[in-house]
């Protein structure tokens, strides 16, 4: 579980400051536990387009990785109810991309896994629910994918059954290398316009 004060959160109203109160009627004349919402005749544009920073290029927008505890960890029923439900994700959902089954750890995640990317929020919107019944005995982790891989794993991340822990030390080391590396860049930078002040090339 990542600490939440790690991360600066913009207020859910920003764009809609400013607007009337809304209204506290309620359907059903009173009777029913939702309230009326004022209807503006346009859908949000997050029925069309995921918001930003989430990608919207060629890695995908969300992951999604089943994981399932591998053979010689608890039996062989978890193992094939994996290999059946990635193979039925491949035929009803061919247009996401799928990848192979991992029979063991790989990156950081702890037991064996698959996943699968989603483009669309249309996609999203088909294929979560239909996880949300068909996963079986299996837990899913599903994260967008942003410039923050740590942040999209924990904070950003939503679980389906059993939460599993990850082994976030690859993307500590991901982000030390990422600082480095700009420092290095900038120091480039500082050299390359005090040679130039300098008169050397």
């Amino acid at each position: 579980m990542t600490d939440p004060s790690l991360y600066e959160y913009p207020s859910p109203l920003a764009g809609y400051e400013d607007l009337p109160p809304l209204p506290c009627e309620k359907a059903d004349g009173g009777k029913g536990k939702e309230y009326v919402n004022p209807q503006t005749g346009v859908l949000s544009k997050a029925y069309e387009e995921f918001v930003d920073p989430i990608t919207h290029g060629e890695r995908g927008a969300f992951d999604v990785h089943v994981y399932f505890l591998q053979v010689g960890v608890l039996n062989e029923e978890y193992t094939k109810f994996a290999y059946a439900l990635w193979e039925r994700i491949r035929r009803e959902f061919p247009e996401l991309r799928v990848y192979r089954v991992w029979e063991m750890p790989v990156g950081p995640h702890p037991i064996g896994m698959f996943e699968v990317n989603i483009f669309t929020p249309a996609q999203f919107g088909a294929f979560v629910p239909w996880l949300v019944i068909n996963r079986g005995p299996l837990s899913a982790l599903i994260h967008p994918n942003t410039d923050d891989e740590a942040r999209d794993h924990t904070q950003r991340a939503t679980w389906m059954g059993e939460r599993l822990p990850l082994d976030l030390s690859r993307f500590r080391k991901m982000g030390d290398a990422t600082a480095m590396k700009e420092a290095r860049e900038k120091l480039e930078k500082v050299i390359v316009e005090r040679n130039e002040e300098d008169g050397h090339p």
